[in-house]
């Protein structure tokens, strides 16, 4: 008996050190993806990112989007997990009773959560933000995620993820001091990229910083992707893709 307890509890910290060097694997490999960005505004929810073209922001359903960092195959497979949990939600019951609280706690995290603890499978190399627009800024809802299952709702309707958590925090801090609903479109932007410049060029973030120029902003050969989920259109869908100089 005493020899199969030790084995368990062998077992037990071979799995607990497997996870420990996963969670180190998938944080190195998001080290040297760039941030994205959701914004809850009266005209609905932006979002914002800046990659390759059509592989950091995308629609997954009526009314919900996602932006995210990572390895652009494991956002495919987490945007697909997504799409179908949405319209088996939708049949099962209806197109409004789709939620993104629902699609996070039942289908979402645990498809991560999954992937994560699957020892010998690789894990998914993905963080970044759902995003479900309501009738008014305040029924909104934002919910950052991360590559082993764990989300959190964002309660003040800015959404900064980054694998440097604390760049993530001090950008936020640094926007909500200049972000305003009166506040253009372009004027937004400029402030995102700003950001989106001085964490993926490790700068200091601080009063030095100003607001980008849309037309001068050196994104490094990338270009800017962004969306809007429209809370004002009489459409059923939601998603709108926005050109940069919107």
């Amino acid at each position: 008996m005493v020899g199969q307890g030790e084995e368990g509890m062998s077992e037990l910290f071979q799995w607990l050190e497997a996870i420990h060097d996963r969670g180190e694997y998938v944080r190195d490999q998001l080290s040297h993806a760039t941030p994205v960005f959701a914004l809850s505004r009266p005209e609905g929810i932006l979002l914002v990112g800046v990659g390759l073209g059509q592989s950091k922001v995308f629609e997954i359903y009526d009314r919900h989007a996602i932006a995210a960092l990572g390895n652009p195959v494991d956002i495919e497979k987490i945007r697909q997990t997504a799409i179908e949990a949405a319209h088996l939600e939708g049949f099962n019951r209806s197109p409004q009773d789709v939620t993104l609280r629902r699609l996070m706690s039942y289908s979402l995290s645990p498809a991560l959560k999954n992937s994560f603890e699957s020892v010998f499978q690789p894990p998914l190399i993905v963080e970044g933000v759902f995003a479900e627009v309501g009738e008014t800024p305040q029924d909104d809802v934002l919910m950052e995620f991360s590559h082993d299952g764990n989300f959190g709702v964002v309660h003040d309707g800015l959404a900064v993820v980054s694998s440097n958590t604390a760049a993530a925090t001090q950008a936020k801090d640094w926007l909500r001091t200049r972000l305003k609903p009166h506040s253009n479109r372009n004027r937004v932007l400029g402030l995102l990229l700003a950001m989106w410049q001085a964490m993926t060029n490790e700068e200091r973030i601080g009063n030095s910083i100003k607001c980008a120029n849309l037309e001068t902003v050196d994104l490094g050969g990338r270009v800017l992707e962004m969306a809007l989920l429209d809370r004002k259109t009489p459409n059923k869908v939601k998603y709108q893709a926005l050109a940069g100089n919107a």
